[in-house]
C-alpha cells in the first residue's frame, strides 16, 4: 500500500537534500539576529522561537550530510550533481559551528563541550568520507576551502563551550599557588641570631596600596559618559567575574568598587551593572572568549577567505553542465555564508568588547562619535518610539485559551536586559482559579505551569524613580557597613534594620521569628490587604504614593520570584511552595465560600479578608499542620494599619530588604541563568550590593606583609 503517491515521493527525491541545506541556512540567519533578543524580553514565546530553532539547527545540519552521503552512487544523480552535493556538505559543517550569538542556550549545554567535540569529529569525519567517496571532482579546491572553513567554525563553537563550561571558567581565573612569605626561612634565622645574643628585631612593612580604577582613569564624581560606562562595567567585571564560581575577594578590592559606586548616581551605577551582566552573558552564552583573541582573530580571518576564495572559484568554474536551480542554491550559500561572516563582523565592531579594547576614551572622530551615538542609543533607546503589538498572555475562559496582546516597545532592540519586573498576585490568582477537570488536564499535558505564568504573570517598567529608590537604600548601608561585620549584618537583615531604625519593634516578630518564606508571604498578603483597604485621598503626597506603588510591585515580584521562579530562591525558600499552596487553597475555599470565584474583585475579597475577626490567632485554632498563613497576614496587615502615613514607607523599605536578602543568598549560578532568559531585577540587586560592599564575599583582609630582620640597637 502506498502511503505517498508518486508524484509527491519524485519531488522529495529531487528536493530533500536541496531543501534541508536551504532549511539550514535560514536557520543559521534566523538565530543569528534574533537569538540576542532572549537577553532582552521575558517573553516566553521568543524563548520557544529560539529554543526551537537552536535544537533545529543541528539537527537538520547533521541530518543534511547524512543526505549527502546516502545519495552517493545514486544512477540518479549525474555526476556533476553529485559533484555539486559534495561541495554543500562542508556548509553544513560551517552550519554546525553556529553563529557567533549562540553557542548555548542554557547554561547547562556548556558543560556538554566534550559531547559537541566528539560531534565535531564524526561530523567532519562523515564529511570527509562523502568528499573522498566523489573523487575525481572538478570541485575539490573549492571543497577543501570550505572544509577548512567549516572546521574553524566548529572548533570554534566547541571551544567557546570549554571555555564558558563552570570547571574551565574557574580554572581561569584561578592564580598561582601562594604559600605566602617564608616564614619557616625567617624564624630559623631569627631563632639563630637570638642563640646568638644578638639584639634581633622583625620590622613589618605594610603591603604597597595597588593602583586602583580611578588612579588608572583619572575619573571624578561626575556624570559617566558611555564610554566610561563600559569601561567601567568592564573594568569590574575582570575583577568579580569569579562571584560565578563562588571564588572570594580582597577587601582591596571591596574598597575600591564601594568607593566607585557610593558616588554614582542611580542611572549611571545601574548603567554599569546593566553592561556587566551583558558582559556576563556574551561570555557564557556566545563564542565572544573564543573570537575576541588573536588566536580568534587569524582563524576567523582565514574562515572567511576560504569562503571567499570559494565563491572565487565557482564564479570562474563553467558551470554549463550544472542545472539552474542547483547553481542558485550553490550562491546563495556561498554568499550566505559571507552575509553572515559580514553581520558576525558588524556585531563585533559595535559590542563593548571593542570599545573596551581602546584603553582611554576616543578623541574627536567620526568613530569616536558613531560608537558614542550608537552607546547613547542602546542606553536610552530611540526618541519617540513606536510599539507592536505582542502576544503577552493566555486567559482561560470557559475551560479554552484567550491569547491576549500588549504594547511592546521597539526599545526590545537596543536594550541590554528586558528593563521589566514581573508580577505575580497570589489573590488575584485564587480569584481566577480554573476549572478543576481543565487543570488536571493541563497538569496530564505538562503545560500547567506554563500556562499559569502566561495567566498571572504581568510585567511592569523598571523606572528611573524605582531604581533610585532602590540605590539609595542600598547605598545608605553601605556607608554604614564600613568593616566586614556590619555588612554581614545587613546582607542578613529581613526588614528587621528597617523596622529597627523606624522604632517598629513591635513588628519585628514578623521578620526575625519567622522562615524567610514564611515572613515573604505573610508581607505579600498584609501589603495586597492595605493596598487594597485604604482609602485615596486627595491630600496625599506624591511620595506616599510612590511608596506605595513601590511596595506593591516589589511584593508581587517577590512572590513572583518564589512561586515562578523557584530555583532563585531555593537557598532561602524553605518550604514556600507547601506554605504557598496551603494557603491558596484557604484563599480559594473562603472565595468559594464568599461567591467571588470566579473572576472576583480584589479589592473586595481584601476587605473580606480583613473584616475578620482574628483576635485569636489562627495556630491556636487550626493548629500547625497546614502552614497557611493567610489570616496571619491579615493580623500583620492590622498591625501596619496602625502606623498610619508612614506605613508605605516603610513597608517599601521592607521589600527593599527583603529582596536585598534573597538576592545575597541566591546561588551565583541562578543569576547566571537568568541572563539568558531576559535577566531579573535581583540579578542587578545582587551585583550592585557586592559593588558596594553588601557581601560576603570579601574574606582577605591583608595581602603579603613584608619582614625584615634588623640585627643591633
Amino acid at each position: 500500500m502506498k502511503v505517498l503517491p508518486d508524484k509527491f515521493k519524485k519531488i522529495w527525491d529531487a528536493w530533500d537534500i536541496r531543501g534541508f541545506i536551504l532549511v539550514s541556512l535560514y536557520m543559521q540567519t534566523f538565530l543569528i539576529l534574533f537569538s540576542p533578543f532572549r537577553k532582552r524580553t521575558t517573553s516566553k514565546w521568543i524563548m520557544i522561537l529560539i529554543w526551537s530553532a537552536y535544537l533545529l539547527a543541528d539537527w537538520v545540519a547533521a541530518f543534511s550530510i547524512g543526505l549527502i552521503s546516502n545519495s552517493l552512487g545514486d544512477s540518479s544523480e549525474v555526476a556533476e550533481v553529485e559533484d555539486l552535493m559534495v561541495f554543500w556538505a562542508p556548509f553544513l559543517l560551517l552550519h554546525l559551528g553556529g553563529p557567533d550569538t549562540i553557542t548555548a542556550f542554557a547554561l547547562e549545554d556548556n558543560e556538554l563541550w566534550l559531547r559537541h567535540f566528539l560531534g565535531l569529529i564524526i561530523q567532519v569525519a562523515a564529511a570527509a568520507y562523502v568528499f573522498l567517496q566523489s573523487l575525481p571532482n572538478k570541485l575539490w579546491p573549492a571543497t577543501m576551502l570550505m572544509f577548512l572553513a567549516g572546521i574553524i567554525k566548529y572548533a570554534e563553537r566547541t571551544r567557546a563551550l570549554y571555555l564558558a563550561s563552570l570547571n574551565s571558567f574557574r580554572g581561569s581565573m584561578l592564580k598561582e599557588p601562594d604559600p605566602g612569605p617564608d616564614y619557616a626561612k625567617l624564624m630559623e634565622e631569627y631563632s639563630s641570631r637570638k642563640e646568638a645574643n644578638l639584639p634581633t628585631r622583625i620590622q613589618i612593612t605594610p603591603e604597597l596600596r595597588k593602583e586602583s580604577l580611578v588612579d588608572y582613569y583619572g575619573y571624578n564624581e561626575n556624570a559617566l559618559s558611555e564610554f566610561e560606562v563600559v569601561q567601567n562595567a568592564c573594568h569590574f567585571f575582570d575583577k568579580f567575574k569569579g562571584l560565578l564560581v563562588d571564588l572570594i575577594f580582597s577587601f582591596h578590592e571591596r574598597n575600591e568598587s564601594r568607593e566607585f559606586f557610593r558616588k554614582r548616581t542611580a542611572e549611571d551605577a545601574f548603567a554599569v551593572i546593566e553592561v556587566e551582566l551583558n558582559f556576563i552573558y556574551e561570555v557564557l552564552y556566545t563564542k565572544i572568549v573564543a573570537i575576541h583573541c588573536k588566536k580568534g582573530y587569524f582563524f576567523r580571518i582565514i574562515s572567511v577567505s576560504s569562503v571567499f576564495l570559494a565563491l572565487i572559484f565557482f564564479l570562474l568554474l563553467d558551470k554549463s553542465k550544472f542545472q539552474k536551480p542547483d547553481v542558485g542554491i550553490t550562491y546563495t550559500l556561498l554568499i550566505g555564508a559571507i552575509v553572515l561572516d559580514i553581520i558576525s563582523f558588524v556585531m563585533l565592531f559595535f559590542s563593548d568588547w571593542t570599545i573596551v579594547a581602546r584603553k582611554k576614551p576616543p578623541k574627536e572622530s567620526i568613530f569616536a562619535t558613531i560608537f558614542e551615538k550608537f552607546l547613547t542609543i542602546r542606553r536610552h533607546g530611540f526618541s519617540n518610539l513606536r510599539y507592536i503589538k505582542f502576544p503577552s498572555r493566555i486567559i482561560i475562559r470557559s475551560g479554552l485559551p484567550e491569547i491576549k496582546c500588549r504594547k511592546i516597545s521597539l526599545r526590545i532592540l537596543c536594550r541590554r536586559w528586558s528593563e521589566s519586573v514581573s508580577q505575580y498576585n497570589m489573590i488575584s490568582h485564587c480569584l481566577n482559579e480554573r476549572r478543576k477537570k481543565v487543570d488536571e488536564l493541563y497538569d496530564y499535558l505538562g503545560i500547567k505551569e506554563f500556562l499559569d505564568e502566561q495567566a498571572h504573570v504581568s510585567t511592569k517598567e523598571f523606572t528611573g524613580k524605582l531604581r533610585a529608590f532602590i540605590f539609595d537604600e542600598l547605598r545608605t548601608k553601605s556607608e554604614v557597613a564600613s568593616d566586614s561585620e556590619t555588612a554581614k549584618d545587613m546582607c542578613s537583615s529581613r526588614g528587621d534594620w528597617v523596622l529597627r531604625d523606624n522604632n517598629c519593634n513591635d513588628l519585628l516578630p514578623w521578620t526575625i521569628h519567622k522562615e524567610f518564606d514564611e515572613s515573604l508571604i505573610l508581607w505579600h498578603i498584609a501589603t495586597e490587604i492595605c493596598y487594597n483597604t485604604e482609602e485615596r485621598t486627595n491630600n496625599e503626597s506624591e511620595k506616599d504614593k510612590q511608596d506605595r506603588e513601590f511596595a506593591k510591585l516589589l511584593s508581587d515580584y517577590m512572590m513572583y520570584l518564589l512561586v515562578m521562579q523557584p530555583t532563585m530562591m531555593l537557598a532561602v525558600a524553605g518550604i514556600g511552595q507547601i506554605r504557598y499552596r496551603d494557603t491558596c487553597a484557604e484563599a480559594k475555599r473562603i472565595f468559594h465560600k464568599w461567591d467571588l470565584i470566579p473572576g472576583g474583585n480584589s479589592k473586595k475579597a481584601c476587605e473580606r479578608i480583613f473584616s475578620i475577626n482574628t483576635e485569636v490567632k489562627p495556630v491556636e485554632v487550626k493548629g500547625d499542620r497546614s502552614k497557611s498563613v493567610l489570616f496571619d497576614g491579615c493580623i500583620l496587615a492590622k498591625e501596619l494599619k496602625k502606623l498610619k502615613r508612614e506605613k508605605w514607607e516603610i513597608m517599601s523599605k521592607v521589600w527593599v530588604e527583603l529582596l536585598s536578602f534573597a538576592a545575597s543568598h541566591c546561588r551565583a549560578n541562578a543569576h547566571a541563568q537568568q541572563v539568558s532568559k531576559g535577566g531579573e531585577l535581583i540579578s542587578l540587586v545582587w551585583l550592585l550590593m557586592v559593588h558596594l560592599g553588601l557581601g560576603e564575599q570579601f574574606r582577605i583582609n591583608e595581602g603579603h606583609a613584608r619582614a625584615k630582620l634588623l640585627v643591633g640597637k
